[in-house]
Protein backbone atom coordinates (compact mmCIF):
# COMPACT_ATOMS: atom_id res chain seq x y z
CA UNK A 1 0.00 0.00 0.00
CA UNK A 2 1.27 3.46 -0.89
CA UNK A 3 0.28 6.61 1.01
CA UNK A 4 1.27 10.16 0.14
CA UNK A 5 1.19 13.67 1.50
CA UNK A 6 1.16 16.58 -0.94
CA UNK A 7 0.80 20.31 -0.35
CA UNK A 8 -0.74 21.76 -3.53
CA UNK A 9 -0.18 25.50 -3.72
CA UNK A 10 -3.33 27.45 -4.65
CA UNK A 11 -5.34 24.34 -5.48
CA UNK A 12 -8.51 26.30 -4.63
CA UNK A 13 -7.93 28.81 -7.45
CA UNK A 14 -8.30 26.04 -10.05
CA UNK A 15 -12.05 25.56 -9.38
CA UNK A 16 -15.10 27.71 -10.04
CA UNK A 17 -18.11 28.24 -7.77
CA UNK A 18 -19.61 24.98 -9.07
CA UNK A 19 -16.49 22.99 -8.06
CA UNK A 20 -15.54 22.46 -11.69
CA UNK A 21 -11.99 22.86 -13.00
CA UNK A 22 -11.22 26.19 -14.69
CA UNK A 23 -9.16 24.60 -17.44
CA UNK A 24 -8.13 27.73 -19.36
CA UNK A 25 -5.13 29.97 -19.94
CA UNK A 26 -5.89 32.49 -17.20
CA UNK A 27 -3.27 32.84 -14.48
CA UNK A 28 -3.33 30.44 -11.57
CA UNK A 29 -2.35 31.44 -8.04
CA UNK A 30 1.18 30.25 -8.87
CA UNK A 31 3.59 32.80 -10.32
CA UNK A 32 3.80 32.71 -14.13
CA UNK A 33 1.77 29.48 -14.35
CA UNK A 34 -1.62 29.27 -16.05
CA UNK A 35 -4.51 27.26 -14.66
CA UNK A 36 -4.32 24.84 -17.57
CA UNK A 37 -0.60 24.29 -16.99
CA UNK A 38 -1.04 23.67 -13.27
CA UNK A 39 -4.05 21.38 -13.76
CA UNK A 40 -2.26 19.24 -16.35
CA UNK A 41 0.87 19.15 -14.20
CA UNK A 42 -1.12 18.00 -11.18
CA UNK A 43 -2.78 15.28 -13.23
CA UNK A 44 0.61 13.98 -14.33
CA UNK A 45 1.98 14.08 -10.76
CA UNK A 46 -1.01 12.31 -9.22
CA UNK A 47 -0.80 9.58 -11.85
CA UNK A 48 2.95 9.22 -11.38
CA UNK A 49 2.89 8.82 -7.60
CA UNK A 50 -0.03 6.36 -7.98
CA UNK A 51 -0.77 6.31 -4.25
CA UNK A 52 -3.70 4.46 -2.72
CA UNK A 53 -4.44 7.57 -0.67
CA UNK A 54 -3.09 11.13 -0.77
CA UNK A 55 -3.33 13.49 2.18
CA UNK A 56 -3.80 16.79 0.36
CA UNK A 57 -2.66 19.88 2.20
CA UNK A 58 -4.14 23.15 0.91
CA UNK A 59 -6.99 21.24 -0.71
CA UNK A 60 -9.74 23.17 -2.55
CA UNK A 61 -12.05 25.44 -0.59
CA UNK A 62 -15.27 24.57 1.20
CA UNK A 63 -17.81 27.30 1.86
CA UNK A 64 -21.38 28.36 1.29
CA UNK A 65 -21.32 27.11 -2.30
CA UNK A 66 -17.98 25.39 -2.78
CA UNK A 67 -17.21 21.83 -1.67
CA UNK A 68 -13.75 20.35 -1.16
CA UNK A 69 -15.14 16.85 -1.64
CA UNK A 70 -16.93 17.69 -4.91
CA UNK A 71 -13.93 19.62 -6.29
CA UNK A 72 -11.45 16.81 -5.60
CA UNK A 73 -13.74 14.14 -6.98
CA UNK A 74 -14.29 16.24 -10.11
CA UNK A 75 -10.51 16.57 -10.43
CA UNK A 76 -10.13 12.79 -10.07
CA UNK A 77 -12.81 12.11 -12.66
CA UNK A 78 -11.21 14.57 -15.09
CA UNK A 79 -8.01 12.51 -15.06
CA UNK A 80 -9.71 9.15 -14.51
CA UNK A 81 -7.76 8.60 -11.29
CA UNK A 82 -8.44 5.48 -9.27
CA UNK A 83 -8.21 7.69 -6.15
CA UNK A 84 -11.68 9.07 -6.83
CA UNK A 85 -13.25 9.50 -3.39
CA UNK A 86 -12.50 12.38 -1.02
CA UNK A 87 -12.78 12.66 2.75
CA UNK A 88 -12.84 16.00 4.56
CA UNK A 89 -12.81 16.74 8.28
CA UNK A 90 -13.47 20.02 10.06
CA UNK A 91 -13.80 22.76 7.45
CA UNK A 92 -12.00 26.08 7.91
CA UNK A 93 -12.22 29.62 6.55
CA UNK A 94 -8.73 29.87 5.01
CA UNK A 95 -9.56 28.36 1.58
CA UNK A 96 -6.93 25.72 2.40
CA UNK A 97 -8.59 22.54 3.59
CA UNK A 98 -7.03 19.22 4.56
CA UNK A 99 -8.51 16.28 2.67
CA UNK A 100 -7.81 12.64 1.84
CA UNK A 101 -8.23 11.53 -1.77
CA UNK A 102 -8.31 7.74 -1.84
CA UNK A 103 -9.03 4.56 -3.79
CA UNK A 104 -12.21 3.05 -2.28
CA UNK A 105 -11.22 -0.38 -3.57
CA UNK A 106 -8.12 -0.31 -1.38
CA UNK A 107 -9.55 0.97 1.89
CA UNK A 108 -12.46 2.18 3.97
CA UNK A 109 -12.01 5.52 5.71
CA UNK A 110 -13.97 7.82 8.01
CA UNK A 111 -13.43 11.15 9.73
CA UNK A 112 -12.97 10.08 13.35
CA UNK A 113 -12.07 13.06 15.57
CA UNK A 114 -10.98 12.31 19.13
CA UNK A 115 -11.00 14.40 22.29
CA UNK A 116 -13.81 16.43 23.79
CA UNK A 117 -15.06 19.81 22.58
CA UNK A 118 -13.66 22.42 24.95
CA UNK A 119 -15.18 25.73 25.96
CA UNK A 120 -13.60 28.99 24.83
CA UNK A 121 -11.54 28.84 28.05
CA UNK A 122 -9.61 25.91 26.59
CA UNK A 123 -8.45 22.56 27.91
CA UNK A 124 -4.98 21.21 28.71
CA UNK A 125 -5.52 17.58 27.72
CA UNK A 126 -5.85 17.20 23.95
CA UNK A 127 -9.31 18.58 23.26
CA UNK A 128 -10.90 18.03 19.87
CA UNK A 129 -8.84 19.67 17.14
CA UNK A 130 -11.55 22.23 16.36
CA UNK A 131 -11.54 23.36 20.01
CA UNK A 132 -9.17 25.43 22.19
CA UNK A 133 -5.92 24.14 23.71
CA UNK A 134 -4.52 25.72 26.87
CA UNK A 135 -0.75 25.61 27.39
CA UNK A 136 1.91 27.81 29.01
CA UNK A 137 4.84 27.91 26.60
CA UNK A 138 6.67 30.98 27.90
CA UNK A 139 6.52 29.84 31.55
CA UNK A 140 5.05 33.14 32.72
CA UNK A 141 2.32 31.42 34.66
CA UNK A 142 -0.31 32.58 32.20
CA UNK A 143 -1.61 29.89 29.85
CA UNK A 144 -1.87 30.63 26.15
CA UNK A 145 -5.08 29.74 24.33
CA UNK A 146 -4.29 28.07 21.01
CA UNK A 147 -6.48 27.09 18.08
CA UNK A 148 -5.90 25.55 14.66
CA UNK A 149 -6.78 27.70 11.67
CA UNK A 150 -6.67 24.37 9.81
CA UNK A 151 -7.74 21.60 12.25
CA UNK A 152 -5.90 18.32 11.58
CA UNK A 153 -7.83 15.63 9.74
CA UNK A 154 -8.17 12.46 11.84
CA UNK A 155 -8.86 9.37 9.76
CA UNK A 156 -9.80 5.88 10.82
CA UNK A 157 -8.65 3.66 7.96
CA UNK A 158 -9.15 -0.03 7.32
CA UNK A 159 -7.16 -1.46 4.42
CA UNK A 160 -8.77 -4.02 2.13
CA UNK A 161 -6.36 -6.56 3.62
CA UNK A 162 -7.80 -5.93 7.09
CA UNK A 163 -5.10 -3.82 8.78
CA UNK A 164 -6.26 -0.68 10.57
CA UNK A 165 -4.50 2.66 10.84
CA UNK A 166 -4.90 6.05 12.46
CA UNK A 167 -3.97 8.85 10.05
CA UNK A 168 -3.58 12.46 11.18
CA UNK A 169 -3.25 15.04 8.41
CA UNK A 170 -1.47 18.20 9.55
CA UNK A 171 -0.94 21.74 8.31
CA UNK A 172 0.78 23.45 11.23
CA UNK A 173 1.11 27.17 11.77
CA UNK A 174 3.52 29.01 9.48
CA UNK A 175 6.35 30.82 11.25
CA UNK A 176 6.83 33.43 8.51
CA UNK A 177 6.48 37.01 9.86
CA UNK A 178 3.78 38.12 7.43
CA UNK A 179 2.73 41.75 7.93
CA UNK A 180 5.91 42.88 9.70
CA UNK A 181 6.73 46.54 8.99
CA UNK A 182 10.22 46.59 10.48
CA UNK A 183 12.87 44.35 12.05
CA UNK A 184 11.39 44.61 15.54
CA UNK A 185 7.95 43.52 14.33
CA UNK A 186 9.55 40.73 12.29
CA UNK A 187 11.22 39.34 15.42
CA UNK A 188 8.08 39.68 17.54
CA UNK A 189 5.81 38.03 14.96
CA UNK A 190 8.32 35.25 14.27
CA UNK A 191 8.58 34.34 17.95
CA UNK A 192 4.80 34.47 18.43
CA UNK A 193 4.25 32.27 15.37
CA UNK A 194 6.86 29.75 16.53
CA UNK A 195 5.21 29.64 19.95
CA UNK A 196 1.85 28.85 18.37
CA UNK A 197 3.38 26.29 16.01
CA UNK A 198 5.01 24.49 18.94
CA UNK A 199 1.76 24.56 20.92
CA UNK A 200 -0.05 22.96 17.99
CA UNK A 201 2.60 20.24 17.85
CA UNK A 202 2.27 19.58 21.60
CA UNK A 203 -1.46 19.23 21.06
CA UNK A 204 -0.93 16.75 18.22
CA UNK A 205 1.62 14.84 20.30
CA UNK A 206 -0.89 14.41 23.11
CA UNK A 207 -3.29 12.81 20.65
CA UNK A 208 -0.51 10.58 19.30
CA UNK A 209 0.33 9.43 22.84
CA UNK A 210 -3.23 8.18 23.29
CA UNK A 211 -3.17 6.17 20.07
CA UNK A 212 0.28 4.72 20.77
CA UNK A 213 -0.78 3.71 24.27
CA UNK A 214 -3.59 1.73 22.65
CA UNK A 215 -1.08 -0.04 20.37
CA UNK A 216 -2.51 1.41 17.15
CA UNK A 217 -0.77 1.87 13.80
CA UNK A 218 -0.27 5.65 13.73
CA UNK A 219 0.72 7.82 10.76
CA UNK A 220 1.09 11.59 11.10
CA UNK A 221 1.54 13.26 7.73
CA UNK A 222 1.52 16.72 6.23
CA UNK A 223 3.18 20.12 6.23
CA UNK A 224 4.66 21.13 9.58
CA UNK A 225 6.17 24.42 8.40
CA UNK A 226 9.06 23.37 10.60
CA UNK A 227 12.12 21.23 10.96
CA UNK A 228 15.47 21.12 12.74
CA UNK A 229 17.53 24.28 12.33
CA UNK A 230 15.09 26.10 10.05
CA UNK A 231 15.18 29.44 11.86
CA UNK A 232 17.22 31.33 14.43
CA UNK A 233 14.43 31.30 17.03
CA UNK A 234 14.48 27.53 17.54
CA UNK A 235 17.09 27.86 20.29
CA UNK A 236 14.67 29.95 22.35
CA UNK A 237 12.42 26.92 22.73
CA UNK A 238 14.96 24.10 22.70
CA UNK A 239 13.47 21.96 19.95
CA UNK A 240 11.43 22.03 16.79
CA UNK A 241 7.75 21.13 16.51
CA UNK A 242 8.76 18.15 14.39
CA UNK A 243 10.85 16.79 17.26
CA UNK A 244 7.93 17.24 19.65
CA UNK A 245 5.57 15.17 17.48
CA UNK A 246 8.18 12.49 16.81
CA UNK A 247 8.81 12.13 20.55
CA UNK A 248 11.97 11.43 22.51
CA UNK A 249 10.97 8.63 24.85
CA UNK A 250 13.20 5.93 26.29
CA UNK A 251 10.44 3.53 25.32
CA UNK A 252 10.89 3.46 21.54
CA UNK A 253 7.35 2.15 21.11
CA UNK A 254 6.15 5.62 22.13
CA UNK A 255 8.10 7.45 19.40
CA UNK A 256 7.31 8.07 15.75
CA UNK A 257 9.85 7.78 12.95
CA UNK A 258 10.56 9.58 9.68
CA UNK A 259 13.92 8.90 8.01
CA UNK A 260 14.06 12.31 6.37
CA UNK A 261 13.63 14.01 9.74
CA UNK A 262 16.27 11.70 11.21
CA UNK A 263 18.69 12.61 8.41
CA UNK A 264 18.07 16.32 8.97
CA UNK A 265 18.78 16.03 12.69
CA UNK A 266 22.24 14.64 11.94
CA UNK A 267 23.04 17.04 9.07
CA UNK A 268 22.20 20.51 10.29
CA UNK A 269 25.20 21.73 8.34
CA UNK A 270 25.45 20.33 4.83
CA UNK A 271 23.11 18.37 2.61
CA UNK A 272 19.76 17.21 3.89
CA UNK A 273 16.48 16.03 2.34
CA UNK A 274 14.10 18.75 1.12
CA UNK A 275 10.42 18.68 0.14
CA UNK A 276 9.77 22.25 -1.01
CA UNK A 277 11.30 24.95 -3.19
CA UNK A 278 10.54 28.66 -2.83
CA UNK A 279 11.75 31.67 -4.79
CA UNK A 280 13.40 34.37 -2.68
CA UNK A 281 12.62 37.69 -4.35
CA UNK A 282 15.27 39.52 -2.33
CA UNK A 283 18.19 37.24 -3.21
CA UNK A 284 16.79 36.14 -6.61
CA UNK A 285 17.53 32.53 -5.71
CA UNK A 286 15.59 29.42 -4.70
CA UNK A 287 15.35 28.20 -1.13
CA UNK A 288 14.88 24.49 -0.46
CA UNK A 289 13.39 23.30 2.85
CA UNK A 290 12.24 20.11 4.55
CA UNK A 291 8.65 20.86 5.62
CA UNK A 292 6.62 17.76 4.73
CA UNK A 293 6.77 14.54 6.69
CA UNK A 294 5.25 11.08 7.05
CA UNK A 295 5.86 9.94 10.62
CA UNK A 296 4.96 6.37 11.56
CA UNK A 297 4.68 4.35 14.76
CA UNK A 298 6.97 1.55 15.83
CA UNK A 299 4.22 -0.97 15.01
CA UNK A 300 4.63 0.02 11.36
CA UNK A 301 8.43 0.17 11.19
CA UNK A 302 8.68 -3.27 12.81
CA UNK A 303 6.08 -5.10 10.72
CA UNK A 304 5.40 -3.36 7.39
CA UNK A 305 8.91 -2.54 6.06
CA UNK A 306 8.09 1.09 5.21
CA UNK A 307 9.94 2.83 2.39
CA UNK A 308 9.83 6.62 1.96
CA UNK A 309 10.36 8.68 -1.20
CA UNK A 310 10.47 12.44 -1.77
CA UNK A 311 9.42 13.16 -5.36
CA UNK A 312 11.95 15.95 -5.78
CA UNK A 313 12.47 16.97 -9.44
CA UNK A 314 16.22 17.48 -8.99
CA UNK A 315 17.23 15.33 -6.03
CA UNK A 316 15.59 12.04 -7.00
CA UNK A 317 17.08 10.46 -10.16
CA UNK A 318 13.82 8.81 -11.24
CA UNK A 319 12.13 12.22 -11.23
CA UNK A 320 15.03 14.14 -12.75
CA UNK A 321 15.51 11.62 -15.58
CA UNK A 322 11.87 11.98 -16.70
CA UNK A 323 11.69 15.50 -18.22
CA UNK A 324 7.88 15.62 -18.40
CA UNK A 325 7.49 14.55 -14.78
CA UNK A 326 10.28 16.87 -13.67
CA UNK A 327 8.57 19.83 -15.33
CA UNK A 328 5.17 18.82 -13.95
CA UNK A 329 6.52 18.70 -10.39
CA UNK A 330 7.85 22.24 -10.79
CA UNK A 331 4.63 23.60 -12.31
CA UNK A 332 2.21 21.85 -9.96
CA UNK A 333 3.27 23.27 -6.58
CA UNK A 334 6.06 24.73 -4.49
CA UNK A 335 6.00 21.50 -2.46
CA UNK A 336 6.76 18.00 -3.71
CA UNK A 337 4.90 14.80 -2.80
CA UNK A 338 6.24 12.46 -0.14
CA UNK A 339 5.20 8.81 -0.34
CA UNK A 340 5.51 5.79 1.89
CA UNK A 341 5.18 2.20 0.70
CA UNK A 342 3.99 -0.38 3.21
CA UNK A 343 4.51 -4.10 2.64
CA UNK A 344 1.03 -5.33 3.49
CA UNK A 345 0.54 -9.04 4.19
Amino acid sequence: MRLATYNVEWFASLFDQNNELINDDSWSGRYDVTKRQQINALGRVFRAINADAIMIIEAPNSGSVQSTKDALENFANHFNLRQNQALVGFENDTQQEIALLYDPKKMQVSHDPKGFESTELGARNAPRFDSVFKVDLDTDGQPDLVTFSKPPLEVAMRAATGETFRLIGVHAKSKAPHGAKNKEEEISISIANRRKQLAQCIWIRQRVDTHLSDGENVIVMGDFNDGPGLDVYEELFGQSGVEIVLGNNADKAMNLYDPNAAAAFTARIGAMPTTSRFYNHRTKTYLNALLDYIMVSNTITQTLAPHWKIWHPFDHPKCFNKPKLRKALLLASDHFPVTIDLAMP
